[in-house]
């Protein structure tokens, strides 16, 4: 008998075993507007949008990176497709879009049926959380490609927005107030940096005063999402603009959205920086620069508003998220 394809590594019926498994789960995640059942070739999203004038999708893809390396170590799975979700609502939220639909792919050396089924059922969790369907997604099984028990993750999302009330920086102007939003600690950016600086003195599992809680479960925190706090203000056009505070920091991010012949004033010191960004300034002899280069540093989404309506949003913030006058725009 000639070599079979689970000879060579790829496990169809593992594949099928998966599908399967997860059917419900996925669908859970369905509304009126799904037209299709998992398995199918493509998904299909009702694109009849009654309460718009003018529609515009927006979309973004994205990963976690090097924080799979933590959820590797820890061997929890179920958070990883939680902050892949979030990060990607987060991403079209700074164009004022609400989240339709969201695509996955997960690739993997060994299909494990009961790891794939952790990772997705976070994919689930935070699709729910953000009122957002999970209409499909690709398992693909390359043998000898990743190391054993590895897999790589990223995703999609497809959101609206109605185009005249796209938010795109361009009404920024002098003297504009930066709200920023508090992160949940590293959120899914700066890992290489953090693992290379943090495992060289702990252990994964070593519980840590300043923290609270092990390093492990520090690094595993959930990528906070911001859309359920932050979408009835931009419904209210109380935003001129909003960055989604990843690789690259503060400054980094958020200049993408100021016109060219303005900048940032940013006080460092008008908010409390998390211990674990701490910690890795101290052990690693991190500089400050390349800190605010690498890090979020406690800050996960800026808002950017007029003197006359920051009153009102901090208002509206108070008691549903914790924030920081941060700066203005100069």
């Amino acid at each position: 008998m000639g070599i079979t394809y689970k000879q060579t590594g790829v496990d169809i019926e593992a594949g099928e075993q998966t599908v399967e498994k997860i059917k419900s789960l996925v669908k859970s995640t369905y509304n009126e507007k799904v037209l299709s059942e998992l398995g199918l070739f493509g998904g299909f999203f009702d694109a009849k949008f009654t309460n718009y004038e003018h529609p515009v999708l927006v979309s973004s893809t994205d990963g976690v990176g090097t924080k799979l390396k933590i959820a590797f170590m820890m061997n929890k799975h179920d958070t990883i497709g939680q902050c892949l979700v979030n990060h990607c609502v987060n991403d079209i939220l700074t164009a004022g879009a609400r989240p339709l639909f969201f695509l996955d792919y997960f690739a993997t050396g060994k299909l494990d049926v009961d790891i794939a089924y952790d990772v997705i059922s976070g994919l689930v969790k935070a699709c729910k959380e953000n009122e957002c369907a999970l209409i499909g997604g690709e398992t693909a099984e390359m043998p000898s490609f990743y190391s054993d028990g590895e897999y790589d993750i990223s995703g999609t999302i497809v959101g609206v927005v109605e185009k005249s009330k796209i938010i795109n920086g361009l009404g920024i102007s002098n003297g504009d107030i930066l709200i920023g939003l508090a992160s949940n600690g590293l959120h899914t950016n700066g890992y290489s940096l953090a693992r290379t600086v943090l495992l060289a003195h702990y252990k994964i599992d070593q519980y840590l005063e300043a923290l609270g809680c092990t390093l492990g479960e520090e690094l595993l925190k959930i990528h906070k999402s911001y859309y359920n706090t932050v979408f009835p203000i931009i419904e209210k056009g109380l935003i001129k603009g909003i960055s989604h505070i990843t690789g690259g920091g503060i400054i980094g991010n958020t200049k993408r959205i100021i016109p060219k012949n303005l900048t940032l004033k940013v006080n460092w010191n008008s908010w409390i920086v998390p211990e674990i960004f701490k910690i890795i300034q101290k052990l690693g002899d991190v500089p400050d620069e390349e800190m605010r280069n690498v890090f979020n540093l406690g800050i996960g989404l800026i808002l950017v508003v007029s003197e006359n309506s920051a009153n009102e949003v901090i208002s509206y913030l108070e008691g549903k998220e914790k924030y920081y006058i941060i700066g203005e725009v100069v």
